[in-house]
């Protein structure tokens, strides 16, 4: 649970950051700034941005499902086998 805390907290972080970044530009250069275009803007950046900046959180994040789904199949396996064995 931890690394999906983490990981979302920092996707959290960048899209925040991006929102900063296009909204100050986009304010320095125009005199209105859309807020949904600037939304869009920082969705795609920070998306982007976090496929390069936060691959080892994801890879923890997905290691800790994967090792969590084997155990949950593991135990599926083996009540199947009990049952099997009433039969």
């Amino acid at each position: 649970m931890k690394e999906f805390v983490v990981y979302t907290l920092l996707r959290l972080g960048l899209f925040v950051g991006a929102f900063a970044v296009v909204f100050g530009i986009w304010d320095l250069v125009a005199d209105q700034v859309p807020v949904v275009i600037v939304l869009v803007l920082a969705f795609i950046i920070s998306g982007a941005a976090s496929l390069f900046l936060l691959n080892r959180q994801r890879e923890a994040f997905a290691r800790r499902v994967e090792a969590r789904a084997a155990k949950a199949s593991a135990a599926f396996e083996e009540m199947r086998a009990k049952e099997d064995r009433e039969d």
